[in-house]
């Protein structure tokens, strides 16, 4: 019989690798909002591996974030500005500059505003937590 700790150990850390690796790719692709797949990864991690949460929660870049989502189920106005930013300027420079196909730029508009729409679904802190949080 496979024990609970080891199910979660098998398939929640994978997970939280590969949430981890989406969250990293947002950062800079413009389609991926980095936010919630950090969210995830730290959820994952919280799960199955005590040593990979605590190294996302002592990140400068992500631990902020992780922090205000696992003790006020929050994102702070910081958070959610840069990362509507970030994803508007360079989608809209994909859009405009990087793509020739009609249908692509449809698809682009339509994923970044999927993005959108989740990161500004998250509730916003009521206040800032750190100075040093970043999308």
């Amino acid at each position: 019989m496979v024990s609970e700790r080891r199910v979660k150990r098998q398939f929640y850390k994978p997970l939280g690798f590969l949430f981890l690796g989406l969250g990293l790719a947002g950062i800079p692709l413009p389609v991926l909002p980095s936010t919630p797949f950090i969210l995830l990864a730290a959820w994952f991690f919280a799960r199955s591996s005590e040593k990979w949460h605590q190294r996302m929660l002592s990140s400068e870049l992500f631990g902020p974030i992780i922090r205000n989502w696992e003790e006020r189920r929050c994102i702070s106005q910081r958070t959610k500005a840069m990362a509507i930013i970030s994803m508007l300027a360079a989608g809209t420079a994909s859009i405009a500059f990087a793509m020739e196909s009609t249908a692509l730029r449809i698809g682009t508009a339509v994923l970044l505003s999927i993005g959108g729409a989740v990161v500004l679904s998250i509730r916003t802190c009521p206040e800032c937590s750190g100075p040093k949080e970043a999308e």
